[in-house]
């Protein structure tokens, strides 16, 4: 059984990582806010349908991560490299083919779905822009998947640091041309996070081949491609990767139902998405964790441990979401102030502030118990779930927005919804189901 020492230890290199990973998306939605509510709603929906396609490599290097995890349990460390290097191969090649369709036939998916002319243009243009760094961004999740499985991930914190630093420094200058350069605006925000990305792929490359305890795992050995580790890989993955597209590609549809709903709406769901994302992180941190852990006992033939595992996290997520709504619920105004100077802007986000507080707080113990099933390696169960919670979720979030047409901190309970089934499905696998005989 860890410890909750060992727990930490894994889990705070993470929570930074996630948090120097979140500046760029709120250092994005800080900028642009302060150019005008257009770029700002711009920047969401183009980011928004970004992040569903980075979904794929973010779903696969999760199928990675339980994989490295499971066979550091058994001790068989000589196989890793060969499931790392084949997975750099497979995502590489899948991202370039995404990058080109999303270049070529981009702007024609976004515009059936947008209501406001001055939206399209702003959220075609930061999509172009950015999904210039999905390949790069991709083959940083094999890494970060790498350092999460065998439980080493302090270089994770330091690449991501990296990349917040220079992002936040190339924001500042390319957004609103500064130290004599051009004014590029929404352009710039998307070309800042790129460079960045590049900067820290750059970081991970060289300290792997640096440091001497990877050895044991014969990293980039460059052999030719083995398509029966691919396969082996792309059957914990492939589930995986369509169940992160599905979530992400539904919470797309979701804005896109806020987007009918005025540019005043979805400049307030722009501003509670950075900061969900943000008040987040100890959670996310933490599922990473419970995957890494179970899937680790059951290398090492301890399934007994796996409950009271999830247990031990759920009780640390608990704490950690405590710790985060005490500091956030006092201060709502002061918070929302990071994203936007404007007074009539930020009171219209103040409610929605309360409604995700309180939907946080759910999610963070909900979500470790469902990335408990995750770390089984039963992801067809886990997509399942995901696709019974997002038809109940999206349904309400279609009523609650465009049915009834009520206000927007309304559609933002839409997350109780979504939280709360996920966690009662995924408990009731773990009392009911057959995971223990799952063999990878």
């Amino acid at each position: 059984m860890p410890s909750s020492k060992t727990i930490w230890d894994i889990a705070w290199p993470i929570m930074l990582s996630l948090a120097a990973q979140s500046v760029v998306n709120l250092t994005d939605s800080a900028f642009l806010g302060r150019i005008g509510e257009v770029e700002l709603g711009g920047s969401a929906i183009g980011g928004l349908l970004y992040t569903t396609f980075y979904m794929v490599g973010f779903g696969f290097s999760t199928g990675v991560q339980i994989l490295i995890s499971r066979r550091y349990g058994e001790k068989n460390f000589s196989s890793i490299g060969r499931i790392f290097d084949n997975s750099l191969y497979f995502l590489g090649i899948t991202s370039l083919f995404i990058t080109s369709c999303i270049i070529i036939f981009g702007p024609a998916l976004l515009k059936p779905f947008m209501a406001s002319e001055a939206i399209f243009k702003a959220s075609s243009t930061f999509l172009i822009y950015r999904v210039l760094g999905l390949s790069f961004s991709s083959a940083g999740l094999i890494f970060r998947a790498f350092y999460s499985g065998i439980a080493y991930t302090k270089y994770l914190s330091i690449s991501s640091s990296l990349m917040a630093g220079i992002n936040v420094l190339l924001a500042y200058i390319l957004i609103f041309g500064n130290w004599g350069f051009p004014r590029l605006g929404i352009e710039g925000a998307a070309i800042a996070s790129v460079i960045s990305e590049i900067c820290a792929l750059m970081f991970l490359v060289l300290i792997t081949r640096k440091n001497h305890l990877f050895k044991q795992y014969n990293l980039f050995k460059w052999v030719k491609p083995d398509l029966a580790i691919i396969k082996s890989t792309l059957g914990i993955s492939g589930f995986v990767m369509l169940q992160f597209v599905l979530s992400l590609g539904c919470w797309f549809i979701f804005f896109m139902f806020i987007e009918k709903m005025g540019e005043r709406p979805l400049a307030v769901s722009n501003i509670i998405r950075s900061l969900y994302l943000l008040f987040m992180i100890p959670g996310w941190a933490l599922c990473s964790v419970v995957n890494t852990l179970v899937s680790k006992s059951i290398g090492e033939s301890r399934p007994d441990l796996v409950v009271p595992i999830i247990q031990k996290v759920v009780k640390f997520s608990f704490v950690a979401m405590a710790i985060v709504l005490a500091v956030a619920t006092p201060f709502p105004r002061s918070v929302i102030s990071l994203f936007t100077n404007n007074i009539p802007l930020i009171e219209a986000t103040v409610p929605s502030y309360f409604i995700i507080l309180g939907a946080l707080f759910i999610f963070a113990v909900m979500s470790i118990i469902f990335n408990g099933v995750l770390g089984t390696a039963n992801t067809n169960i886990s997509l399942g779930i995901e696709i019974i919670t997002l038809v109940v979720y999206l349904s309400f979030a279609w009523l609650i927005a465009l049915k009834l047409q009520m206000k927007i901190e309304y559609v933002w309970t839409s997350e109780y919804i979504y939280s709360l089934l996920t966690g009662v499905l995924a408990y009731w696998y773990l009392k009911k189901g057959n995971w223990q005989e799952k063999v990878i």
